[in-house]
């Protein structure tokens, strides 16, 4: 099984197995594996399809880019990242008061330091999951379902999970998420062909074909992220640095412990990538090399890439991250 050492010097200090699976989003097929194939909650990487089963329940309303790039984002509560998501819950007269996310500490250092050196606290804004709860909420709102949309029987969460098991073909189990919400945990091949659906929809959607409205909204979706990672993301994050070094368009979201998930609209294909330890620094070596066997330049660390280095707390490189 392929593996990310952590080194400090000339010690191998951690080892991290990974697996990845790359789905074609025509045939829904795999077409390149490594590893094994993991049963693996999906935690963030969900943040699509959600997204999609709301927008549908707001009969899709036009929406910026920069809203839905928030929408599905994890994001690092950066000055930018709070102020959308106040304009998502402006633009469908909600307040922080209807969110069920909670409020955490910004993962942005910067942020959070901002919040210490003014004596604030963190808000419900400044959790990761905001712009997702706040489409959440607004969907709610505009059915008139309950107003705590997080339980799985909700029937905003009942359509998320039935929208997940269309995309992945296979069964949703589900556990919950960090922010209150159901997570399914699947096969690491089905949460690939999922996203290869997402590849799907964003090739269907970029062109003179005409998509079908599912395609459409979750092209849109797509395309929202892949444009605007900064927003997806945050800034010095993995992701963001993933995508905008890309050579080729790609959506690409984070999941907690371990899981990376993309897709490639120029290629029709879904990719997911999991670090089995859950540790998310690894993912700097398993993600670039799964893109380099499964889809051979779209993507290329530049010399000296600090993502794989390892600092000490005044900042000296003393090791690396590299793939054996």
């Amino acid at each position: 099984m392929p593996s990310a050492l952590q080194c400090r010097g000339d010690c191998v200090e951690s080892v991290h197995p990974w697996s990845a699976v790359a789905v074609d989003g025509g045939a829904g097929e795999v077409v390149w594996s490594t590893g094994s194939d993991p049963i693996t909650t999906w935690r963030s990487s969900l943040k699509p399809l959600q997204l999609a089963c709301a927008l549908e329940v707001l009969d899709d309303p036009p929406i910026e880019d920069e809203l839905l790039a928030v929408g599905a984002a994890s994001h690092s509560a950066e000055a930018t990242h709070v102020t959308i998501v106040e304009r998502i819950l402006a633009r469908f007269e909600l307040t922080e008061r209807d969110l069920r996310c909670g409020a955490h500490a910004p993962m942005s250092a910067a942020a959070a330091g901002e919040l210490l050196r003014t004596g604030r606290a963190p808000t419900q804004l400044h959790n990761n999951c905001s712009g997702k709860h706040a489409f959440m909420a607004a969907a709610t709102r505009r059915a008139g379902w309950p107003a705590d949309y997080r339980p799985a029987a909700h029937p905003l969460q009942a359509r998320v999970l039935a929208r997940t098991e269309r995309a992945s073909q296979a069964a949703a189990p589900f556990a919950i998420d960090g922010c209150g919400v159901p997570t399914p945990f699947q096969p690491l091949s089905a949460i690939a062909r999922a996203w290869a659906s997402i590849a799907a929809a964003m090739r269907a959607s970029d062109g003179d074909a005409r998509p079908s409205p599912d395609e459409a909204r979750l092209g849109r979706i797509g395309w929202a992220m892949a444009r605007r990672p900064d927003l997806t993301s945050g800034s010095d994050r993995f992701d963001r640095e993933l995508v905008r070094l890309a050579r080729e368009p790609m959506a690409v979201k984070i999941g907690a412990m371990g899981l990376f998930c993309l897709a490639l609209p120029a290629r029709g294909l879904g990719i997911a990538v999991k670090v089995e330890s859950g540790n998310a620094d690894a993912l700097a070596v398993a993600v670039p090399e799964c893109l380099a066997a499964a889809a051979p330049g779209a993507w290329e660390a530049p010399p000296g890439w600090p993502l794989r280095e390892v600092r000490n707390v005044v900042g000296d490189p003393v090791g690396a991250w590299r793939a054996v």
